[in-house]
């Protein structure tokens, strides 16, 4: 009787409640406008501001930089100024902002599985060129 209490403990902590505000302020970090996509270029390598916008079709620079300065803000992201000449900037994730990479991982295969893409119209060669002209500006 003891052990099946424990399961259902364990089973309980398991469980999603209706609200969490841990959950609900992590959520809106990663979920604001383009810092998905800004995240996951980090994630697979991208660590200067162009590779970051190179990695990313269509996002604007000043959408790039308030991100970032807000990942900073909230210990995803350290700016890291070397000082060669000229003087480069790099983002690099920190710890809290590396341990994302799992939750990402779910969540692209997720969208693999359940997302679907609209047809390429002719002439369209991928899926970025879709995206509204100066959207995320």
């Amino acid at each position: 009787m003891a052990e099946h209490a424990e399961h259902h403990a364990a089973d309980h902590e398991d469980c999603l409640t209706s609200f969490c505000p841990r959950f609900h302020t992590a959520v809106e970090i990663i979920g604001r406008r383009w810092s998905g996509a800004i995240l996951r270029a980090m994630l697979s390598g991208a660590n200067r501001y162009t590779d970051i916008v190179d990695a990313v079709p269509k996002l604007s620079d000043r959408l790039l930089s308030e991100r970032l300065k807000e990942f900073e803000a909230v210990g995803i992201v350290d700016r890291v100024v070397i000082p060669d000449t000229p003087v480069r900037v790099e983002y690099h994730l920190t710890q809290k902002g590396a341990e994302l990479e799992p939750a990402f991982r779910e969540l692209a295969e997720w969208a693999e599985k359940w997302i679907e893409l609209p047809p390429l119209p002719k002439g369209v060669d991928c899926q970025e060129s879709l995206l509204q002209p100066g959207e995320g500006r």
